[in-house]
């Protein structure tokens, strides 16, 4: 596993205290209803949502909650990379039914997570996502796990966020306030609640801020 995994390797870290916070406020939001599945995208790339989905996927286990993290972003897939996972199969062979679910499914070092990465990057990953395939994927894994969090490509640059939104019990936007143009972030907002979806929150990744005199960290909010 890498450092992205901060949850892992410093829980104690104020940004371990943030992911936290988003847990349990994900759990206030739901109250009263059905928060199984959420699906996690951005903007734009390089904002942070793989991190941001791991790390909740992290704390989530940490509860002692069944939880699956498929990456659903086929074009730029980096689960495998935090994880030190095998891609050959995957999340794309499953759709196009080269491989099965319980083959695609890996399990890491923590004892209730469990990723299912994004495979051979295949020519057609929107035509996947929307095939009807995705969504017997998603009932199976529902039926399995107690959690499960879609890593999903950014909104405004392709259309397969925009497809699964519809397919989730809520959606998280990451943002990041080094990177993050605020006429883009009001219009994946807008993309998203065109879907249907619930949008669970905001996640405001990468601010600076101190924390002592000669420290700052970087706050996921």
């Amino acid at each position: 596993m890498t450092k992205n995994l901060i949850t892992i390797y410093d829980p104690k870290s104020p940004i371990s205290e943030q992911y936290r916070t988003l847990r349990t406020n994900l759990e206030f939001t739901s109250l009263g209803t059905q928060l199984q599945t959420i699906l996690v995208t951005s903007t734009s790339t390089g904002e942070g949502k793989s991190t941001t989905a791991s790390n909740l996927a992290v704390v989530y286990s940490q509860l002692g909650k069944r939880v699956l993290l498929i990456d659903c972003d086929m074009r730029r897939p980096t689960l495998h990379q935090i994880f030190r996972l095998d891609t050959r199969d995957g999340l794309s062979n499953v759709l196009a039914k080269r491989s099965s679910v319980e083959a695609a499914v890996q399990a890491t070092q923590l004892d209730h997570l469990f990723v299912i990465t994004a495979g051979v990057v295949p020519p057609n990953p929107s035509e996947l996502l929307a095939a009807s395939s995705f969504l017997d994927l998603l009932e199976d894994a529902k039926s399995k796990f107690d959690i499960v969090i879609l890593d999903a490509p950014p909104v405004m640059q392709v259309a397969d966020s925009r497809i699964l939104a519809p397919l989730v019990d809520g959606s998280i936007l990451v943002l990041s306030c080094e990177t993050s143009d605020r006429d883009e972030v009001i219009k994946a907002k807008d993309q998203l609640q065109l879907t249907g979806t619930k949008i669970l929150g905001l996640v405001l990744n990468r601010r600076e801020t101190r924390y002592d005199k000669n420290h700052y960290y970087y706050a996921y909010q």
